[in-house]
């Protein structure tokens, strides 16, 4: 309901600024030619800056974060593009602020919050959800210690993906070779 009086209300208010813009130029037909100029711009801004990323929209969809920075970069300028190709001129100039780069950072910045918390938020319930099927502490359910591994290393969008945790081991094959070669002169 709230989302459709705002619209209702965004609608009001694009044929208003239509209006008294076009009273303002002179014409209305300025204004038309204004929005198909501001479509094929946004069409632009949304091809440059969409094409090969959506797995990791769809990763965005579905709660994970993502550290990729061209996904963190494209996001704001494919936003403004859609907020041009919609017909009004709030709209236009929303886009502009959006391209903006201080705004953009901001923008980045808040997208990124809303994801962390985003996946927090899935992370506790996939955790309670887990608790609750093996009836018992966190000590008792097998998957809690793997869970919460999970959680700490996408705790940051911007962790050194090259760091890898392992055991290591010392192998010596050059010696095993020798003792194989010992063996077959005897």
């Amino acid at each position: 309901m709230k989302l459709a009086l705002v619209v209702l209300v965004g609608l009001v208010l694009e044929v208003f600024v239509w209006i008294e813009v076009g009273d303002l130029v002179g014409s209305m037909w300025y204004v038309f030619f204004w929005f198909v100029a501001a479509f094929f711009i946004g069409l632009n801004l949304v091809r440059a800056n969409a094409t090969g990323l959506m797995p990791q929209m769809q990763q965005m969809q579905m709660g994970q974060m993502s550290g990729d920075p061209q996904l963190t970069n494209n996001l704001p300028k494919i936003l403004a593009g859609i907020l041009l190709i919609i017909p009004g001129l709030i709209t236009d100039v929303l886009a502009v602020l959006i391209l903006i780069p201080p705004v953009q950072q901001a923008f980045k910045n808040m997208m990124m919050k809303t994801m962390m918390k985003r996946q927090q938020a899935m992370m506790e319930k996939m955790m309670g959800g887990m608790m609750g099927n093996m009836g018992g502490d966190a000590a008792q359910n097998p998957f809690a210690d793997l869970m919460r591994q999970m959680q700490n290393q996408q705790g940051s969008p911007f962790q050194d993906s090259s760091v890898i945790d392992g055991e290591a081991r010392e192998v010596e094959p050059e010696r095993k070779q020798l003792e194989l070669k010992d063996v077959n002169k005897k």
